[in-house]
């Protein structure tokens, strides 16, 4: 199979992994949910998975820990879309960022940047996004496309 991937891909298979979530990550989404800083299925979310690494998958998909989250957010602040605040939560391995709303809504940033992002809408809620997720994952294994998410 390693051999298989590496022929098809031109590299070794890297991580990718669901981790389950430690007493921190625990902790940490705490801290986010009563700072009011990501919305209620995130915070579930983060109760039980620590972060998604799927490196192997286009050029990846990633959920940060919300130890991650949480840092980014004391470090950096907020990051502004306009009239909502917007909190960081992955990326595509690509350079572009995975945003979540106040509404639960997650958005891409056409940039590798935070600062001042374009976002594109790509799934009104958590559940849809990590539907969504599982379409590319599935995808990529029938036939080596991971999608445009």
């Amino acid at each position: 199979m390693t051999g298989e991937f590496e022929r098809r891909h031109g590299f070794p298979p890297g991580t990718n992994e669901v981790r389950p979530a430690s007493r921190d990550d625990q902790t940490a989404a705490r801290a986010l949910a009563q700072a009011g800083l990501i919305p209620a299925d995130l915070v579930t979310f983060y109760g039980s998975i620590g972060n998604v690494t799927w490196a192997d998958v286009g050029n990846g998909y990633f959920l940060d820990p919300a130890s991650d989250v949480l840092l980014r957010r004391q470090e950096n602040g907020a990051v502004d879309a306009g009239a909502d605040q917007v909190v960081a939560i992955g990326s595509n391995g690509g350079g572009l960022y995975y945003v979540a709303g106040p509404d639960g809504s997650v958005h891409r940033t056409r940039t590798a940047s935070l600062d001042e992002p374009e976002l594109d809408k790509v799934a009104d809620d958590l559940r849809q996004f990590l539907e969504l997720l599982e379409q590319s994952l599935t995808r990529f294994v029938a036939d080596g496309e991971p999608g445009s998410l």
